[in-house]
């Protein structure tokens, strides 16, 4: 099977954060989607070795920050290659309050969510999330994860639903 097919999907490149005993966490992911527009229902694919993954089922609620193309790449070094356990990663991000969730503000726009519902995977988390709040947070072109590979050059983080050894 060539994996590599996977990276031809639309995927984004989000930020996921919740909190974390008051404190601000969150990861890099890629795969978040709209599930229904009435009641806005968003999902989201969280690894189980990710700290924020137990983080979202304490609190019971996510934000989705998106990432544009012109987002700083640093954002996505700093939440997909480190661990939430390990330092506090919006100490290096600057971020809001958004919907009551931390949100990265070098993103394009960002949806926060309370888990109404999840499913179990062998290796992730797939949270399904009623929209709370939505805005735009500026003028950019959301970053595809194709966008990151090619463009940017980056390369997937080993909990990552897509990474490639």
């Amino acid at each position: 099977m060539n994996k590599s097919a996977f990276h031809q999907l639309s995927y984004g490149v989000y930020v996921i954060s919740t909190w974390d005993k008051g404190r601000a966490t969150g990861c890099t992911a890629n795969s978040a989607m709209q599930i229904t527009s009435s009641p806005a229902t968003i999902a989201v694919s969280i690894n189980h070795d990710n700290y924020t993954n137990q983080c979202i089922q304490d609190t019971g609620k996510f934000a989705i920050s998106i990432l544009g193309e012109h987002s700083s790449p640093g954002i996505i070094g700093t939440f997909g290659f480190k661990s939430g356990k390990d330092c506090n990663k919006f100490d290096e991000v600057e971020h809001t309050v958004k919907g009551y969730l931390p949100v990265v503000s070098d993103a394009c726009a960002y949806i926060t969510c309370e888990v109404v519902d999840k499913m179990e995977t062998s290796t992730h988390t797939v949270f399904l999330g009623r929209v709370l709040d939505a805005d735009i947070l500026k003028k950019d072109a959301p970053m595809t994860y194709s966008y990151y590979h090619n463009v940017i050059k980056g390369r997937s983080p080993k909990n990552a639903p897509t990474y490639i050894e």
